[in-house]
C-alpha cells in the first residue's frame, strides 16, 4: 500500500527534526518544507537539507519569502539578538525574536501543499513548555489554524479534515531529546542558534542555544552540534 503523504515544516532545528522522524516512525510520506524568509541565521536552511537528506525524505522544497520587506523581529532585521537572558527570565515575555505571522505564514503554504498532494496531515515541531514565549506557538492557536484550515479548504468541505499535528507541544526540551534519540535523529545535523559567530558556529548565549543546552543536559546527553569538529557535519 502505498503510505500516507504528510506535509513536515522542517526548519532544521531540533524539533523540526524531530517532528519529521515521528512522522516517518509513524508510516507518513514525509514531504519537507522549509523556508527562505530573509532570516539572519540561514545556516539552519542547510541543517534542514541535511537532516532531510539523512532521515531519507524523498521530497524537500524550500521557498523564497523575504520577511525582512516588514522587519519588525531580530532574525529579520538589524535589531539585536537578546543574548544570554536568565533561564527564569525566558518566556515571560515576547522576544524581539519573534517574527510577526510566521507561523501563521509557514501553515498557510504547508496548507497549500498538503491540499495539492492529497496529504491530510502537516506537522509542526512548536513547542510551548520549554520556549520562548511566541504566541503562535501555544497549543490553542494550532487548534484555531486546524478550525480556519477546513473551512478554508475544498478537502475540508468534501469532508477530508485536514490534522495540524504538533506531537512536541507538550513537552519539555529533555523530553524531545530523548524522543529523537530513541527516533535515532541525528542532532549534530541540526542546527538552533539566531546568531552565529563570524566562524559559522553557535553562538551558545541567544535563548535558543540556552534552550537546547538545558534539553540536553536535562536529558543527561551531549550536544553533538555544539563540538566544534561536529557543527555543520554531513557526517
Amino acid at each position: 500500500m502505498t503510505p500516507p503523504k504528510a506535509v513536515v515544516l522542517l526548519s532544521g532545528g531540533m524539533d523540526s527534526a524531530t517532528a519529521a522522524a515521528l512522522a516517518l516512525d509513524q508510516g507518513f510520506e514525509v514531504c519537507a518544507l522549509s523556508f527562505r524568509y530573509g532570516q539572519r541565521h540561514a545556516t539552519e536552511l542547510d541543517a534542514a537539507r541535511r537532516v532531510a537528506k539523512r532521515l531519507g525524505v524523498r521530497r524537500h522544497v524550500v521557498l523564497d519569502i523575504d520577511l525582512r520587506a516588514f522587519g519588525g523581529s531580530a532574525l529579520t532585521s538589524d535589531l539585536e539578538v537578546p543574548k544570554d537572558t536568565p533561564m527564569d527570565r525566558i518566556g515571560a515575555a515576547i522576544p524581539v525574536t519573534y517574527v510577526p505571522g510566521r507561523n501563521t505564514i509557514f501553515l498557510s503554504f504547508a496548507l497549500a501543499w498538503a491540499e495539492t498532494l492529497g496529504a491530510s496531515d502537516v506537522f509542526l515541531g512548536a513547542n510551548a513548555l520549554d520556549y520562548s514565549g511566541y504566541p503562535d506557538c501555544r497549543p490553542e492557536y494550532i487548534e484555531a489554524f486546524e478550525r480556519m484550515a477546513n473551512l478554508a479548504t475544498r478537502a475540508g468541505l468534501e469532508g477530508r479534515r485536514l490534522r495540524i499535528q504538533t506531537p512536541l507541544i507538550n513537552l519539555s526540551k529533555a523530553e524531545i531529546v530523548k524522543l529523537g534519540h530513541r527516533l535515532g535523529v541525528e542532532y549534530a545535523l541540526t542546527w538552533s542558534c539566531y546568531d552565529p559567530t563570524p566562524e559559522g558556529t553557535p553562538c551558545g548565549r541567544c535563548e535558543a542555544c540556552i534552550l537546547r543546552r538545558k534539553g540536553f543536559m536535562e536529558a543527561g546527553v551531549d550536544d553533538p552540534a555544539m563540538h566544534p569538529n561536529n557543527v555543520n557535519s554531513e557526517r
